[in-house]
C-alpha cells in the first residue's frame, strides 16, 4: 500500500482523530500496566520535554521554516 495515497485521503479532522486515538492509547497502556505507570511517574518530566522537542523539531522545521 502506498502511504502517500492513503494520506491524501485524510483531512484535518481525520488527522486530529488519529492524534486523539494515540493519546487515548497511551493512557490505556499507562492505566493497564502498573509497572509502566510507576516508571512514567518516576521519570523526571524534563526527559519527556526533551523527547517532545526532539520529536517535534523536524515537523516544525518542515512546516514553518523550510520553503
Amino acid at each position: 500500500m502506498d502511504f502517500g495515497k492513503g494520506l491524501k485521503k485524510l483531512d484535518v479532522y481525520d488527522i486530529g482523530l488519529i492524534k486523539l486515538t494515540m493519546f487515548v492509547f497511551a493512557l490505556l497502556v499507562v492505566s493497564l500496566s502498573p509497572a509502566f505507570a510507576s516508571w512514567v511517574q518516576s521519570v523526571s518530566p524534563w526527559w519527556f520535554l526533551v523527547v517532545f522537542v526532539v520529536v517535534a523539531a523536524r515537523p516544525f522545521h518542515r512546516y514553518y521554516i523550510k520553503k
